[in-house]
């Protein structure tokens, strides 16, 4: 396992009201989310870099807005309407 050390202010672990365990739980976090949002990480290898099981990290892709599949919700929604109109299209032609 390889390791990253960050240097940092104690004024960060005021300013967020954490202890230096909890910021780097967190960091570890927000980067993984980071590098799934960016596409540089599936979520497999994004919830090892986090810590914690995938099931968990995709109920975190949930709380910080992003989606398990690679999409937004709104292009999800666009999707489904495609595949909604493609079904009347298909029904209309028979």
């Amino acid at each position: 396992m390889n390791t990253l050390t960050i240097e940092y202010p104690a004024e960060v672990l005021w300013a967020l009201q954490q202890d230096p365990d909890e910021f780097a739980t967190e960091a570890r976090l927000l980067l993984a989310l980071k590098l799934y949002e960016t596409g540089k990480l599936s979520t497999g290898l994004a919830a090892q870099l986090a810590g914690i099981p995938r099931v968990a990290f995709f109920y975190l892709l949930g709380q910080h807005g992003l989606s398990p599949f690679g999409e937004t919700p709104e292009e999800l929604e666009e999707d489904f309407g495609h595949a909604q109109q493609a079904v009347r299209r298909a029904s209309d032609s028979e």
